[in-house]
C-alpha cells in the first residue's frame, strides 16, 4: 500500500504540475506575473495582512515581498494602511481594482479549466469531483506536504 500510495502522489504531482503551467497560460492577459497574482489572491481571500504575514504565506523573504507589494500598489492593485489593531503597525489590503482584476484571472483560470474538461465523460467528471473532495478534505486536516 506504501508504494501505492506513492505512485499516486508522484502521478498527482506531476498532473498537478501540467495542469498549473497551462493554466497559468490564462493568467499572462491579466498583465501580473505569477507572484503578483497569488499575493493578490492571499488578500482578496484572507483580508488585509501585513507584510511579514504575506512574505509567510507565499513563503518568500519580506524583501522580497516588499518588491511584490510595491509592484501591486504602483497599479492600484493594493493599498497600504494603519492597522486598526496597532497604530504602528501596516497592513495591505487590496483595493476594489484588486479584486476584480483578481476575480477576472480566476474566472480566465476556471474558463480554461472547464475547455480541458471537455474531453472528459460525465463518469470522469464525477471521479474528478470524488478526487477534488477527498484532497480538500486532506489539505484541511494537514495531511498533505506534512513530512
Amino acid at each position: 500500500m506504501a508504494r501505492r500510495k506513492r505512485d499516486v502522489a508522484d502521478r498527482l504531482h506531476s498532473a498537478a504540475i501540467h495542469l498549473l503551467r497551462r493554466l497559468r497560460e490564462a493568467d499572462a492577459e491579466s498583465g501580473l506575473g505569477p507572484a503578483r497574482l497569488s499575493a493578490l489572491s492571499v488578500l482578496v481571500f484572507g483580508g488585509p495582512a501585513s507584510l511579514r504575514e504575506l512574505a509567510d504565506a507565499e513563503m518568500v523573504r519580506p524583501p522580497t515581498m516588499t518588491g511584490i507589494v510595491q509592484g501591486l500598489e504602483a497599479g492600484g492593485f493594493v493599498a497600504r494602511a494603519r492597522d486598526p489593531d496597532d497604530g504602528r503597525a501596516i497592513v495591505v489590503r487590496a483595493t476594489a481594482k484588486g479584486q476584480r482584476a483578481l476575480q477576472a484571472a480566476r474566472a480566465r483560470r476556471i474558463d480554461a479549466f472547464e475547455r480541458l474538461l471537455e474531453g472528459a465523460s460525465a463518469q470522469e467528471i464525477r471521479e474528478l469531483d470524488a478526487a477534488s473532495t477527498i484532497l480538500e478534505r486532506l489539505i484541511r486536516a494537514g495531511a498533505a506536504l506534512s513530512p
